[in-house]
């Protein structure tokens, strides 16, 4: 089986697992209790604080656990608006192709009242420091915008758009769930107030991850309840998986270079060997993008049909976001660059780690031409196409 899903989740590491293990036996004190037990427990939760900080270049007491990314968007936003509000400022910039933990919670704030701008990411799929910049107006209170797309593996100008909204004197979040572990992070070099990370697309646990919250900025509690992460997340901590977290960050950090050196080299031979399927398109940049991530449109077929035929042939890979796998709706990431609807339905996003090797992608390029060419045989869109009843847009 040949994995290139790395996007939705990655497998945990077995470092990742050797450190969370301890804590799911001997070592299950709850770290708020003053026994041995639970001290040995609060230690430990201390050590894990310390060196997710130490990969953002932040301060320990700047992190607060979380369950995920998604719930790390959520407080970053909702915090920001929150301390906005207070100020008579309610109006948000985001981007036209954040992750839905972005823009669902921007939806519901806007229901509240505030005024939500969404900034068009244009084919390449990335906004500028100058449009940001010219979005900020005097009742400005957050500007949210991820640091690489999810989809399309786009990569953002944070640290810019960071400085513009220091000397603006506004509150800058990064959605940085796809990069933290793939892309060097330094949330003082890069302008950053509020960021959100998720353990699982680094090959830590699921069900876990951070939000950096720069030191002074008040945060908003989601959940009420106990004293636990300074009082701004209730519930006691999930000692293990926070420990896993720590320990598969600080292993993909140190890789970082190498294991971005190797993917990089294996995403662009995916690239330059799907371009050539006729009728097709890379979507976002092809340099400014994640090391291993490949987007493409094929037109004349459905992106369902293609991945349950790739996975027959024992790839597993994806359309999208694993998020809304379930809608019928093409990608609102793909719209928002420009793409058809009919273009957008026959997607397909491979994304590569570490683990993935040249055999896999030789693989890849064998079989991923051939269901294509077999899909477009049984499709009556490929055939008008074809047959000139319809024009073609790739």
């Amino acid at each position: 089986m040949i994995y290139v899903d790395n996007a939705a989740t990655t497998r945990m590491s077995q470092t990742a697992l050797d450190a969370m293990l301890p804590f799911l036996t001997e070592g299950y004190g709850n770290p708020s209790s003053l026994h041995s037990v639970g001290q040995a427990a609060a230690e430990a939760l201390q050590k894990a604080r310390e060196t997710v900080a130490a990969c953002l270049n932040c301060a320990p007491r700047e992190i607060i656990f979380t369950s995920g990314g998604s719930e790390a968007d959520n407080q970053a936003i909702i915090s920001a608006a929150a301390i906005g509000a207070r100020k008579g400022k309610k109006h948000i910039v985001s981007t036209a192709f954040e992750h839905h933990a972005v823009l669902h919670t921007l939806q519901k704030l806007q229901k509240q009242g505030f005024e939500i701008e969404l900034l068009p990411v244009g084919s390449a799929g990335t906004v500028t420091a100058e449009q940001v910049k010219k979005a900020i107006r005097d009742d400005t209170c957050l500007v949210t915008v991820m640091f690489a797309n999810n989809e399309i593996g786009s990569i953002l100008p944070v640290a810019e758009i960071g400085a513009v909204c220091r000397e603006k004197g506004v509150l800058f979040h990064t959605d940085a769930v796809q990069a933290v572990g793939h892309l060097p992070i330094d949330v003082q070099a890069q302008n950053v107030d509020l960021l959100s990370l998720s353990a699982h697309k680094f090959h830590g646990p699921k069900g876990v991850g951070a939000l950096f919250v720069k030191n002074g900025v008040p945060i908003t509690p989601l959940i009420e309840g106990g004293a636990q992460e300074r009082g701004k997340r209730a519930g006691t901590e999930n000692v293990p998986a926070i420990v896993g977290m720590a320990a598969a960050l600080k292993e993909a950090v140190e890789a970082l270079a190498e294991n971005a050196k190797k993917m990089t080299a294996l995403r662009d031979q995916l690239i330059d060997g799907l371009a050539r399927i006729p009728h097709s398109a890379l979507n976002g940049d092809a340099v400014n993008r994640l090391p291993g991530n490949v987007n493409f449109c094929f037109e004349g077929i459905e992106g369902e049909s293609l991945l349950l035929l790739l996975d027959a042939k024992g790839i597993c890979a994806s359309s999208g976001s694993a998020c809304t796998s379930g809608s019928l709706d093409p990608s609102h990431v793909l719209l928002a660059i420009g793409r058809p609807h009919e273009v957008a339905h026959g997607s397909l996003r491979l994304s590569l780690c570490e683990a993935n090797t040249q055999e896999d992608v030789d693989y890849i390029l064998t079989e991923v031409p051939k269901i294509v060419e077999r899909l477009r045989d049984l499709s009556p869109v490929w055939h008008d196409l074809t047959n000139g009843k319809r024009a073609f847009i790739l």
